[in-house]
């Protein structure tokens, strides 16, 4: 069972209501300077000239003033809560910008994504949250970027080296 906010319940069993979940992604990659920071709303004008929307929050540190979440036009699928499989997930991007796949097709290790499930009318409140997951793929067309999101699979964890002798794993010769 996971907590959800009182905003967010009123929202839910309410048969018509003005709030909105918002997606807020947090991108880090050794290679950037600083982390991309996207939002599904676009909550506030950020700026007039370059036109700019967003969503102000302060998840995993931001400062909402210098680091507002940008509004994109995207959907998402959130990680599943299946206990046999790994928390995977799907970012669509409109292909509205030849420098979004210019920057997608850069990265030649994968980059970490961490993402937030907020309401658009509390975004400081985070009703769910995902963290520490990999973009795995990319399929870009000529209309949308397709982001496929996972964590590592148990099953890929390393195996310890060596023999399982009473040296090496005492725990395992009592």
């Amino acid at each position: 069972m996971r907590r959800v906010s009182f905003n967010a319940r009123m929202a839910q069993d309410a048969q018509a209501s003005a709030e909105i979940y918002v997606a807020l992604f947090q991108i880090e990659h050794p290679e950037l300077e600083k982390p991309i920071r996207l939002s599904t709303d676009n909550t506030e004008r950020l700026s007039s000239d370059p036109l700019y929307y967003g969503t102000r929050s302060t998840w995993r540190g931001a400062n909402p003033i210098r680091d507002p979440f940008l509004w994109i036009v995207a959907s998402a699928v959130m990680p599943s809560d299946l206990e046999d499989a790994p928390a995977t997930a799907q970012i669509v991007l409109e292909n509205l910008d030849q420098e979004i796949v210019n920057l997608v097709r850069s990265f030649t290790s994968p980059a970490t994504i961490h993402m937030a499930v907020v309401m658009a009318s509390s975004p400081n409140l985070i009703e769910a949250e995902y963290t520490d997951l990999n973009i795995i793929s990319a399929d870009i067309d000529a209309g949308e970027i397709s982001l496929s999101i996972s964590r590592e699979e148990i099953e890929l964890e390393y195996v310890p080296g060596g023999r399982m002798t009473a040296r090496t794993f005492p725990g395992l010769h009592k």
